[in-house]
C-alpha cells in the first residue's frame, strides 16, 4: 500500500476531522447565558429545561416546543435547539440557532455570535460545511477578535476542502495569540495538504515548544514521518499520543496503529 493511500486509510490530517463531538456542542449550548423567559405548565425555567435534556432529550423537546408555543421567550426556542441536537436533528438544530441569532430580541453582539457559532457547530455535525462557513462568518463578523470562530470556520473549510481558506483564518487567528499550540497543529494540517511541507513541519515543532508531549502534535507528525516512509518515527510518535489518553487525539493514534499493524511489512 502506498504513503498516500495509507494515510487516506487512517483518515488523513487533522483538519479533515472537522466535526465536532456532541459532547462538546452540547456543552457550549448550556453555557450561554440568555434572557428569562415566561413559565409554563411543563417547564419552569430555562435551567429545568436544560436538564430535562439531559435525562430525556425527547420529552425535554416536546416540553420546549410548548413552552415556545405558550409565548416563551428565546430561552425556550434554545433549550428547544438543544433538545434537537442532543436527538441528533442537527439541521433542524442549526436552522433553528440560525434563525435566533437573527431574532431581533437578542440585542447583544456577542451572545449573537454565540449562537452563530453554535449553529455552524450543529451544521457541521449535518455535514454541511457550506451552511456551517455562513453561519461561523456571521460569527467572525459579530465577534472579530475571536479566536475560537476563526477556528471554527477553519474547520468547515477543511470540509469543503478549501485549505488555502482555512490557512488564512488560522494564521489570522495565530496572529492574535501565537502560544495557542492546538491552532499551530491545525494550520500544520492544512498546509501539508497545500504540500507546504516545510511550514508545516514549522508549526508542529513550535506546537511541540509550547506543549511537549502534545498529543494532537503527535498525531500530526506521525502522519508526516509516515508519508516520508519514516514508520518507526511514525509509529514512535502514535504510541506516545495513544498512552496520553487524551480525547480525540488519542483514539486517532489507536486507528493509525491499528490500521499499521494490519498492514503487512509495517
Amino acid at each position: 500500500m502506498s504513503s498516500k493511500s495509507y494515510l487516506r486509510h487512517l483518515g488523513g490530517p487533522l483538519l479533515r476531522a472537522v466535526t465536532p463531538s456532541l459532547a462538546s456542542v452540547l456543552a457550549a449550548f448550556v453555557v450561554l447565558p440568555l434572557p428569562a423567559a415566561a413559565a409554563s405548565d411543563d417547564v419552569t425555567d430555562y435551567a429545568e429545561c436544560v436538564a430535562l435534556v439531559q435525562q430525556n432529550p425527547a420529552l425535554a423537546e416536546e416540553r420546549a416546543r410548548i413552552w415556545e408555543n405558550r409565548g416563551g421567550d428565546v430561552s425556550a426556542i434554545h433549550c428547544d435547539a438543544l433538545a434537537l441536537t442532543a436527538l441528533k436533528r442537527y439541521a433542524e438544530a442549526a436552522r433553528k440557532l440560525d434563525a435566533l441569532a437573527h431574532d431581533r430580541r437578542i440585542t447583544d453582539s456577542e451572545r449573537r455570535a454565540t449562537l452563530f457559532d453554535q449553529a455552524g457547530n450543529a451544521w457541521l455535525l449535518a455535514g454541511s460545511g457550506s451552511s456551517a462557513l455562513q453561519s461561523f462568518s456571521s460569527a467572525v463578523a459579530a465577534s472579530p477578535n475571536d479566536i475560537g470562530y476563526l477556528a471554527d470556520r477553519a474547520r468547515a473549510r477543511a470540509m469543503l476542502k478549501d485549505w488555502s481558506g482555512a490557512d488564512a483564518d488560522l494564521s489570522e487567528a495565530l496572529l492574535r495569540d501565537q502560544n495557542r499550540a492546538d491552532l499551530l497543529v491545525l494550520r500544520a494540517s492544512a498546509r501539508w495538504t497545500l504540500n507546504r511541507k516545510a511550514d508545516a513541519a514549522t508549526d508542529i515543532l513550535r506546537a511541540l515548544e509550547l506543549y511537549p508531549d502534545y498529543p494532537a502534535a503527535l498525531v500530526e507528525r506521525g502522519m508526516m514521518k509516515y508519508s516520508v516512509g519514516d514508520t518507526n518515527g511514525a509509529r514512535k510518535d502514535w504510541k506516545k499520543a495513544a498512552a496520553s489518553g487524551q480525547g480525540d487525539a488519542a483514539q486517532q493514534a489507536k486507528r493509525n496503529l491499528a490500521a499499521m499493524d494490519s498492514t503487512p511489512g509495517k
